[in-house]
């Protein structure tokens, strides 16, 4: 008896279990691999990742795909909205049941463009006899900021999408020659525009979400590719938008590859006993800095690893190169100063002439 109620209690736990796993849904947060404490920023950044290593163009082997992608998409359409979010974290996905579902095209399409499936940013050699819209090529001004920590930047973008209409116009138009006999023997050869009838279409403006990815490092000049978002055609193919990057100036660093240039003024008091300070960095940690020696005009220090990313292994750093300038006292020194002068530092007199600009 007491075996047959062991038996029946483990079977109540089993359902109870079974039960709990389909109300709680899917697990939204280890389906895009972050923890429950991620920003958005890390949560559009694991999406972007995902779905290029998940699109069902790229795995068509994996009769699962197509699942796998959707449940991709559905957590991040919620994890990315604060609202959703929070109704998912307090009741699960059955608490979003009633809720509005974006289409997962749309979302992928917010990060990648929306004409066709092209990895690395480049159409198939199949398109080319294609006709295509023109590229939109637009500046993205990116911070240094941006360029160390990285960043997601909305851009709203009123796109220019064909719409049928009534009636009917040519399409298709291409030269053809046209034989026509005059007599025995006799012909005569024209070249002709023939048309096709397709039906009509106008222009609508649609607004459309970029999300485009600032990644650590990025270079200035840099392009991210949309594919199909550029000018349309109305016979053809929409042509791409680029966002050309702009690295722009910061008033405290200064950019050589990977290394990053900032001038620190010291009092002529520091220069010569010594000083210890914080240098704040782009991300707001602080860079600290002892010196307890003398401390000539133009002397550099580096401090490797506290430099920029490097694009191609964020693991890599460059420095960060520091070179100190002395501030001199504005105030002119009486007799009895430059006596305490000359005796506290008891250095003969010196000058030498050379040619700087050569180095000697």
């Amino acid at each position: 008896m007491a075996v047959t109620g062991m038996k029946l209690s483990s079977v109540c736990c089993l359902l109870l279990y079974l039960i709990a796993v389909v109300f709680a849904g899917r697990d939204f947060y280890k389906i895009l691999g972050v923890s429950k404490s991620a920003s958005v920023k890390d949560i559009k950044k694991a999406y972007r990742k995902l779905a290029l290593q998940l699109h069902p163009d790229r795995n068509q082997d994996d009769p699962n795909a197509q699942d796998k992608f959707a449940d991709l998409g559905a957590a991040y359409e919620v994890l990315s909205d604060e609202e959703k979010r929070k109704q998912y974290d307090a009741y699960g996905e059955e608490g979003l049941k009633e809720g509005h579902h974006s289409s997962h095209g749309d979302i992928f399409s917010s990060f990648f463009g929306d004409f066709g499936f092209m990895f690395g940013g480049q159409r198939s050699q199949q398109d080319r006899n294609i006709p295509r819209g023109n590229d939109v090529i637009l500046d993205l001004e990116v911070t240094l900021e941006e360029v160390y920590s990285g960043n997601f930047v909305e851009v709203v973008r009123n796109k220019p999408i064909a719409k049928e209409a009534p009636g009917k116009r040519k399409c298709n138009c291409r030269q053809e020659m046209r034989t026509t006999q005059l007599g025995p023997g006799r012909f005569q050869m024209t070249q002709e525009v023939v048309c096709d009838e397709c039906p009509n279409i106008k222009l609508v403006n649609e607004e459309r979400t970029l999300e485009v990815e600032i990644e650590q490092g990025v270079r200035d000049e840099m392009e991210y590719p949309f594919i199909g978002e550029g000018e349309p055609h109305i016979d053809g193919e929409p042509g791409d938008l680029r966002f050309r990057v702009r690295v722009l100036k910061h008033p405290v660093f200064e950019r050589r590859g990977d290394d990053l240039y900032t001038n620190v003024t010291i009092s002529l008091v520091e220069a010569l006993v010594g000083f210890e300070m914080d240098i704040t960095h782009l991300d707001g940690h602080k860079v600290h800095i002892v010196r307890d020696k003398i401390t000539k005009p133009g002397a550099r220090i580096w401090k490797k690893g506290e430099g920029l990313p490097n694009y191609d292994n964020i693991n890599l750093r460059g420095s960060l190169i520091v070179t100190f300038d002395v501030e001199f006292p504005k105030e002119q020194l009486d007799d009895n100063q430059k006596e305490g002068v000359r005796h506290l530092l008891k250095q003969a007199p010196f000058q030498k002439v050379y040619n700087g600009l050569q180095g000697y």
